[in-house]
């Protein structure tokens, strides 16, 4: 009785050019050979595998198939026998190795990530489709299971139009059965497995410009144009998000001039990193300027930003700080409330840059119920510049021990780039860029940076 050979192993191919996706793929080995009697009528090439009559040359150790071997599993039910897949041969010159499975439990275990292709035959019953209403069930099946192989199928000739609904459903092609052989199925290989490859890489080019559509829409929450007209002074801002992060982070500033000629202006970071905080950052930015439109300002101002915060907030440990400054119409005082953020710097002809007073400043929104967070004045002259910033930026390191940049340390740096003539924007740039090169490369946490200045000042 012939003895049945494991379907789920690599199919050979035979020395005839074609394998047979069957349990009959192997000689049947004699009856009397299973029960010990000499089989002296047993054609010469049975026993030639076993003991060659002439020397053969010692074949090479088995190598592992190089990565370019293709890998096909045909998933078709026929025990008698009557597919037959021929021998093939990829671009490359390499045998494209063949699996068969029987249904589709087979099929899910024989779907290594070495496969590239799946063959699957039309014809195997319909699987979660008892009622047989759905005629391709079985494929959707395998584009379920399979969502990243190419997948072929098979059909009769006369069933034409079903192999098309199934190209139309989510194949990559389909064969006639009474045409198959190794030069079409080769190419056949081939071209699904490119053609699913070109899928794949249209569907992430989609999505990544979707997502780009996306960042642009927060970047444009975040970063918003100022509303300053009417104002004499000129603004510029810089942000760079930490890392390579697809998303913004949550750092968010904005600047508007009410109609009593006031201009306001705020810096803020949300903690952390990621949508949920880039999109309260946008929250945040969008209450403050409706609220400063509003008339609010100070303390009163702050404590409602808190209670937005604690309504939209994805979790309890999420705080934010923030920076505010209210610039007088004559541009000669301003009024500053610090919430858990550090201190503005602020430049003058004829002065070093220095530090805006600091020691009054409250916690960062979202920390403390009740909160208080105290206004206070300060004296600005005719002619300065005012530099807001994140703590992205004095946050990184210097080198490669674990002192960082600081406050001090910024405000040294400011003062350098402003002797050697840096103004504006020139001047964000250049701390910015400067920062990262001490950081050794990208910095930890998003950088947020707003420049206002009166008059000559730093512009």
């Amino acid at each position: 009785m012939p003895a049945p050979v494991p379907r789920q192993r690599d199919t050979p191919a035979v020395v005839s050019g074609q394998a047979v996706l069957s349990a009959t793929t192997a000689p049947a080995v004699p009856a009397t050979a299973a029960t010990g009697t000499p089989a002296a009528a047993a054609p010469a090439p049975l026993a030639a595998p076993v003991v060659p009559a002439v020397p053969a040359p010692v074949p090479p150790a088995p190598v592992p198939a190089p990565a370019a071997a293709l890998t096909l599993l045909v998933i078709e039910d026929d025990p008698a026998g009557g597919l037959t897949v021929p021998e093939m041969l990829d671009g490359e010159g390499n045998r494209i190795r063949i699996r068969t499975a029987r249904n589709l439990t087979e099929a899910t275990r024989l779907l290594t990530p070495d496969v590239h292709c799946i063959l699957l035959d039309l014809s195997l019953p319909r699987g979660t489709d008892p009622a047989g209403t759905d005629e391709l069930a079985t494929l959707r099946q395998v584009l379920r299971i399979a969502p990243r192989h190419a997948v072929l199928v098979l059909t009769c000739e006369a069933d034409t139009e079903r192999a098309a609904e199934a190209v139309r459903v989510g194949a990559q092609d389909y064969l006639h059965r009474d045409e198959l052989d190794g030069r079409l199925l080769s190419r056949a290989i081939r071209y699904a497995v490119e053609r699913k490859r070109a899928d794949i890489a249209q569907y992430k080019l989609a999505e990544s410009k979707l997502r780009a559509q996306e960042n642009a829409r927060l970047e444009r929450g975040l970063l918003p144009t100022p509303l300053l007209e009417g104002s004499d002074l000129r603004f510029a801002a810089r942000y760079r998000p930490g890392r390579s992060r697809a998303l913004l982070g949550g750092d968010f500033y904005d600047a508007v001039r009410t109609p009593d000629g006031t201009v306001h202006a705020m810096i803020g970071d949300v903690c952390g990193h990621g949508p949920d905080e880039a999109a309260l950052g946008v929250e945040l930015r969008i209450a403050w300027r409706a609220l400063t439109l509003a008339g609010l300002c100070g303390d009163d101002l702050l404590a409602t930003l808190q209670e937005v915060l604690e309504v939209e907030r994805p979790h309890e440990e999420i705080f934010a700080t923030l920076c505010t400054v209210d610039i007088s119409p004559d541009g000669r005082r301003a009024g500053l409330c610090l919430a858990g953020h550090p201190a503005p710097l602020i430049t003058r002809p004829g002065r070093t840059a220095r530090l805006l007073p600091y020691e009054d400043s409250g916690p960062a929104l979202g920390l403390l119920p009740r909160a208080r967070w105290p206004r206070r004045q300060v004296d600005l002259g005719g002619t300065w510049s005012l530099m807001m910033y994140t703590d992205g930026l004095i946050e990184g390191r210097i080198g490669q021990g674990r002192e960082r940049l600081g406050q001090d340390g910024m405000v040294e740096m400011i003062n350098r780039h402003l002797d050697s003539g840096l103004r504006g924007e020139h001047l964000l740039e250049a701390a910015v860029t400067e920062a990262r090169r001490l950081n050794g490369g990208e910095l930890t946490d998003d950088v947020a940076v707003v420049l206002l200045d009166r008059r000559s000042g730093l512009g």
